[in-house]
């Protein structure tokens, strides 16, 4: 299991620290220099990286030929990157991977939480929470193609725990809201590059007593 002190640290703030387990337990790796290679639908054997040099260098061979996914989050490595030089070495830092794939699921987690129509019933929490796992793994929602979609913004990440206790504070108050509203120019990172995209909508607080 990812040490909580480093969720604490490193994740997007938008996102629950259950939330992050869960995504990390569903659809990453405990592993940082983790790098999964795919061609098409099959998934192409690699040695295992041990340093970060061998996995930058795993990642450089296959950039534009083939599918990545890399570090704990299992992050899509050759989003909005064509050339091998672009890449950065902290893809494969634990921290830095962290808080770049959490920002990019908890985009992804709004979009499908917006198409479900912002549920707040614990009941659908799951499936809503399922469905942004499948996306996040094939990088598609009903047609949207979720990492390089405009994030909607305003929408709270609610946790799929029915054993939590519900918050109240369901929608943004108004002056919250505001603050959430989504620029989908300034939004789409530039390039197509979700790591060079701020965090936009400020979640901290949603549900805050």
């Amino acid at each position: 299991m990812v040490d909580a002190a480093l969720i604490q640290q490193c994740a997007d703030p938008g996102l629950k620290p259950a939330i992050v387990e869960q995504f990390i337990e569903r659809a990453g790796s405990q592993d940082p220099l983790a790098v999964t290679v795919r061609s098409g639908n099959r998934v192409v054997l690699v040695p295992k990286p041990t340093t970060p040099d061998e996995a930058m260098e795993l990642i450089r061979q296959n950039i534009g030929r083939n599918s990545l996914r890399v570090g704990i989050t299992q992050y899509p490595a050759g989003l909005g990157i064509m050339e091998a030089g672009e890449l950065k070495p902290d893809i494969v830092d634990a921290c830095a991977n962290l808080k770049m794939g959490t920002a990019l699921f908890a985009k992804v987690y709004r979009i499908v939480m917006k198409w479900y129509g912002n549920p707040t019933d614990k009941e659908a929490l799951p499936q809503v929470f399922d469905d942004a796992i499948i996306a996040w793994q094939s990088g598609y929602f009903e047609g949207t193609a979720v990492f390089r979609a405009p994030d909607p913004g305003g929408v709270e990440v609610a946790e799929p725990d029915k054993e939590e206790p519900t918050s109240n504070a369901t929608q943004p108050s108004a002056d919250s809201a505001e603050e959430a509203v989504s620029d989908p120019v300034r939004d789409e990172a530039r390039d197509g590059d979700p790591n060079k995209a701020g965090i936009r909508v400020n979640l901290s607080g949603i549900g805050a007593e």
